[in-house]
């Protein structure tokens, strides 16, 4: 005679018996000649583990390295990471033209002030005028924030442009003026 189970664990017996037919009709890599089932296949079971944490302890390194050499100190207590660049989408204007909003911040730990600010920025244009003492356009590639002044520690800078298509914004340069 045959118990029947409770409904919740029928329940769950079903979700996780769907969930690895799924996986498993869904994965080619069970299928014969697949290159990652040969992969694993000729590592030997004990030692699987151990080398997917080496290899993930040496791509943390990798990372860490990486990061190191990409902050690009500026001056002695600062660098263009201490500039944070965020865009979000607003209300499009009345024709339909989408906008985004732009918002920069000196986030300097150490209390310096940044001036000289450079954005990478492609070919930027905008359906909406933007106030060229806060945001303009030099070249292909090069806007300048803030009319080159200083952007004190803590201080944010915010417009807005009309454009089709967000533009990647970045910062490509600036400088570190010194903590009074």
């Amino acid at each position: 005679m045959t118990r029947a189970l409770p409904s919740w664990r029928r329940l769950l017996t079903a979700t996780i018996t769907a969930v690895l037919l799924l996986g498993f009709y869904s994965c080619r890599c069970n299928e014969p000649g697949s290159k990652l089932r040969r992969s694993v296949a000729s590592v030997p079971r004990e030692s699987r583990s151990v080398a997917v944490s080496h290899r993930k302890l040496l791509e943390e390194g990798r990372e860490r390295a990486r990061e190191a050499e990409e902050t690009d100190r500026i001056g002695e207590g600062c660098s263009k990471d201490d500039i944070v660049v965020y865009q979000g989408a607003t209300a499009p204007l009345p024709s339909g033209i989408p906008t985004y909003t732009v918002e920069v911040l000196n986030v300097c730990a150490r209390g310096c002030a940044i001036e000289g600010i450079h954005l990478r920025c492609g070919w930027f244009s905008s359906a909406r005028l933007i106030n060229p003492r806060l945001f303009r356009r030099l070249r292909f590639d090069d806007c300048l924030l803030n009319d080159g002044r200083p952007l004190p520690n803590g201080a944010s800078l915010s417009f807005q442009y009309a454009n089709s298509f967000p533009y990647p914004l970045s910062v490509s340069s600036a400088s570190c003026l010194p903590s009074s």
